[in-house]
């Protein structure tokens, strides 16, 4: 038959040679490419609970300091950000929580006990002990966080952009 298709052994060596190469390519690039896409495709949430610990570890009407920090992963790139806010008990089930950071230019406020005010040192900015301004340039009040107890237990909404 001399016009059978027919595979000289060069030919045949070559096929093989290459199909067993894109075989092998495959079983590596899958999980590489795997392995980029990854990060983009990440759920990121925008809000979360945080626990600041047991009520009954925050004195009635006296605003207390509790720090923490988030890692945000965007990507291969991680974010350490740091976040203070001040829990106001006012009564034995009843709290406030305002973030530390002025609301004029996001300097952190400090409670000054002797004037039972929160006073911005970058700008002389004043908050009542409720958040409400007293004196300064700040536009609004300080920031309150969203609140719920459970299991005695104080929780707030960290929501984040």
């Amino acid at each position: 038959m001399p016009n059978s298709p027919s595979l000289t052994r060069r030919q045949f060596v070559t096929l093989v040679g290459a199909a067993l190469s894109a075989f092998m390519g495959t079983l590596v690039g899958l999980p590489a490419i795997g392995y980029l896409l990854s990060p983009a495709l990440e759920r990121r949430e925008r809000e979360s609970w945080i626990s600041l610990g047991p009520l009954d570890q925050y004195p009635l009407n006296q605003p207390t300091l509790f720090t923490f920090t988030r890692t945000k992963k965007h990507g291969w790139e991680k974010t350490v950000t740091s976040y203070g806010v001040y829990v106001l008990r006012t009564s034995p089930t009843q709290v406030r929580v305002f973030s530390n950071v002025c609301t004029h230019l996001s300097c952190r406020v400090r409670w000054d006990e002797e004037a039972r005010e929160y006073i911005c040192p970058c700008h002389d900015g004043h908050f009542a002990i409720d958040g409400a301004i007293i004196s300064g340039p700040q536009p609004r009040p300080l920031d309150e966080y969203e609140t719920k107890i459970e299991g005695g237990n104080l929780f707030i909404l960290l929501r984040e952009a």
